[in-house]
């Protein structure tokens, strides 16, 4: 059975950084792809950066230069480092495998002064 669950979310004011960790179980993590994924208040999901099981990574536009998505394959675990954050990217965070599992519990990020 497949776990995904987030972690390192909080409140930051505009400019500041935040690291999420997503941690997963299960045999399937160091042939997948992984990705975070962010959902706002009335807005659907959408994915923000994602990461081959090779190390290839790409992002959505709006995070480019700004956020850095890794994965250790031996911890099973996938990080996003968020700098220079905005208002716009509160959201709750999840991470997931491409296709999707089961969907975690997410993280709030919130930015605001």
């Amino acid at each position: 059975q497949v776990q995904l669950v987030e972690s390192g979310g909080g409140l930051v004011q505009p400019g500041g950084s935040l690291r999420l960790s997503c941690a997963a179980s299960g045999s399937f993590f160091s042939i997948r792809t992984m990705a975070w994924y962010r959902q706002a208040p009335g807005k659907q999901r959408e994915l923000v950066a994602r990461i081959t099981s090779g190390g290839n990574t790409d992002y959505v536009d709006s995070v480019k230069g700004r956020f850095t998505i890794s994965r250790d394959n031996r911890k099973k675990t996938v990080a996003l480092q968020m700098n220079s954050l905005k208002p716009e990217d509160t959201a709750v965070y999840y991470c997931n495998a491409v296709p999707n599992f089961s969907w975690g519990q997410g993280t709030q990020v919130t930015v605001s002064s």
